[in-house]
């Protein structure tokens, strides 16, 4: 089946977003022997799909995200046994940056990090919203919505981490005011805490501890310099408990001691541009 495009649509607004969330049987299926003109984007939520592209078939399962080129010749659908479930949208490429857009005819990206996944399905939630509504600036929002998933599969594929520990360093960062324990980290991302506490050296040069304790210190400084928190209100705002451990940690990685640093800053603001 494929959908119809309404006789009295709006071309250039059909052009720039529209949406849908199926879950389909192995009855499903769509050819397009000339391909279209713009792009398509899907997103698994369960099940199992297949596209078909240059006589090769592909397979897409929970939690991959599937671009196809305009120009593509294709078939797609539910392979016989099985349903699919899943959000797509078509979208011209000329209003993204090319630079987030695959150069393959098909391009299928498994998303591991959960974290990602839902951010990923509720980008998906807001372009079907939007498009349905088509209220004030809908097409924008539609297009933002779809860059954020762009970027997230550009940020994966460049960061070079292992992706339990791509969504390590989220967690910490979401847990940057709680007390964090590896253990907990650990069962978070389906690994023993030795085997986290190893492989999150070994990505990223630094034990689990160094690194939220580099990200904390990195608000605390953002939260002096830009906000009219003290040094003490800051250290407790990204979770330190102890104002000598946060003075040590701040010190060592700023190079200043805290009230160096709100000193420091507050010379600059008041000398003005150079």
């Amino acid at each position: 089946m494929e959908l119809d495009r309404p006789s009295n649509y709006d071309g250039l607004a059909y052009s720039m977003v529209i949406a849908g969330h199926f879950n389909e049987s192995d009855t499903y299926s769509t050819v397009r022997p000339d391909g279209m003109s713009d792009w398509l984007i899907t997103f698994t939520l369960g099940g199992e799909g297949f596209f078909e592209v240059n006589g090769s078939e592909q397979r897409t399962r929970a939690g991959d995200v599937t671009l196809l080129k305009p120009g593509t010749p294709h078939r797609y659908g539910t392979p016989k046994g099985k349903s699919w479930h899943f959000v797509w949208a078509h979208f011209t490429g000329g209003f993204m940056d090319a630079r987030l857009l695959p150069l393959d005819a098909l391009t299928i990206r498994q998303i591991e990090q959960q974290a990602v996944r839902e951010r990923i399905y509720q980008a998906f939630l807001r372009i079907l919203s939007d498009s349905r509504e088509r209220g004030a600036y809908w097409h924008e929002l539609c297009l933002s919505a779809l860059r954020e998933v762009l970027m997230l599969l550009a940020k994966q594929q460049t960061s070079g981490f292992d992706p339990r520990i791509e969504e390590t360093l989220y967690l910490l960062a979401q847990r940057m005011q709680e007390t964090v324990r590896v253990e907990d980290l650990a069962r978070s991302v389906g690994l023993s805490a030795s085997r986290l506490s190893h492989l999150f050296k070994e990505n990223t040069g630094e034990s689990i501890v160094e690194a939220l304790n580099r990200m904390r210190i990195k608000q605390a400084a953002l939260l002096l310099s830009h906000t009219n928190r003290n040094a003490t209100e800051a250290a407790h705002d990204v979770g330190f408990q102890n104002y000598n451990h946060f003075t040590r940690q701040f010190r060592k990685y700023i190079g200043l001691t805290p009230s160096e640093f709100s000193q420091s800053f507050r010379s600059k603001e008041l000398r003005g541009p150079n």
